[in-house]
């Protein structure tokens, strides 16, 4: 997958992620690519450890529940730090 490819995905799998979390999550579209791309990342890093499975081409039903799935453990990740650091 091509370097566009992947900030493409992790710009739509951040959003999702946003949309499939409860509560209000900040930030703009920078932050929403960030956080997708870095969740893909990690989601393909999980995905490979826990089940051997990577992320493949960008229409690969695998490569989109990966990064989804990264983007939402970043977000609660996220949150968690950030709640803490409001109180």
């Amino acid at each position: 997958m091509g370097f566009f490819a992947f900030l493409v995905l992790g710009l739509i799998a951040g959003a999702i992620a946003k949309l499939i979390l409860p509560g209000r999550q900040g930030g703009g579209i920078i932050k929403t690519m960030i956080v997708g791309v870095i969740g893909a990342l990690l989601g393909g890093w999980l995905g490979g450890l826990a089940f051997g499975a990577h992320l493949q081409n960008f229409f690969s039903l695998q490569t989109w529940l990966l990064a989804i799935g990264g983007s939402i453990v970043l977000l609660l990740i996220w949150g968690l730090i950030t709640k803490r650091r409001h109180r």
